[in-house]
């Protein structure tokens, strides 16, 4: 669980004693219990999202709202973090203690404000890299334009492409309606998809993350957020390590 970087070696025993903790769905109370590699370690939901005092926020961001840095009339994405728009049960003393300064949370890749979506809020320092750092993680993006697809602008997208004059890591893009597409992606450079779109004559109307790695925007209103499971958490240190994009050949435009 430490070496996972799920938590410290003293709150794993301590978890593993209170029963919070199963390795593939068996509950385990054995300190030194061993696992194998590939094993899907739980905490229970109730106390993964406490561990340490490192809370991970999921917000669903709306159009308008800003991630970082805010000018005098914009309002920042941690101002939607509170007791009005949480989303699930959690206990009051830890909805009580993200209440009273919800400032204290970064955002772990940021979303402009004309767009709207899934948003990632932590103050563990172990998610934040994870989720900034590298190229491990992918983000999935539905994205609507002004025109209609067309079979030779998706070819394009899914091509070698640069922007600023360095090139972009490869990008999937598939056709979801005439006028949308699905992207998902490894990195994320300043605006990235609706340069990338205006490139190859298409113009970006609307734009929804969709997810980030193993956070999903299922179910969650826009304007309310939630807390990451420890499923979730878990998935994040687990199923990024090999991102099959970064490993893709690139064929030409």
């Amino acid at each position: 669980m430490a070496n996972r970087g799920l938590c410290s070696r003293r709150e794993a025993e301590r978890l593993i004693a209170a029963g919070q903790v199963s390795v593939d769905g068996v509950v385990v109370r054995e300190q030194g219990c061993k696992a194998s590699p590939d094993a899907v370690i739980e905490i229970s939901p109730d106390t993964s999202s406490t561990l340490g005092g490192r809370l991970t926020v999921i917000l669903h961001k709306p159009v308008g709202i800003v991630s970082t840095q805010p000018q005098a009339d914009q309002v920042p994405a941690w101002k939607l973090i509170g007791n009005d728009t949480v989303q699930g049960r959690i206990d009051s003393e830890t909805l009580a203690s993200i209440a009273r300064k919800p400032e204290r949370f970064s955002v772990a890749g940021r979303l402009d404000r004309a767009s709207r979506g899934l948003l990632v809020l932590t103050e563990d320092g172990r998610v934040a890299k994870r989720l900034i750092s590298g190229h491990e993680v992918e983000k999935t993006y539905l994205v609507r334009v002004a025109e209609v697809v067309r079979d030779e602008q998706l070819r394009k997208l899914r091509g070698s492409m640069t922007l600023d004059g360095e090139p972009l890591l490869p990008m999937r893009a598939e056709r979801v309606s005439a006028n949308s597409i699905r992207f998902v992606l490894v990195e994320g450079r300043k605006h990235q998809i609706r340069r990338v779109c205006r490139r190859v004559g298409l113009n970006v109307t609307d734009l929804l993350r969709e997810a980030v790695g193993p956070f999903r925007l299922e179910g969650l209103p826009e304007g309310r957020w939630r807390l990451a499971t420890s499923k979730e958490l878990e998935s994040l240190y687990t199923r990024a390590l090999a991102n099959p994009l970064t490993r893709t050949p690139r064929t030409s435009a």
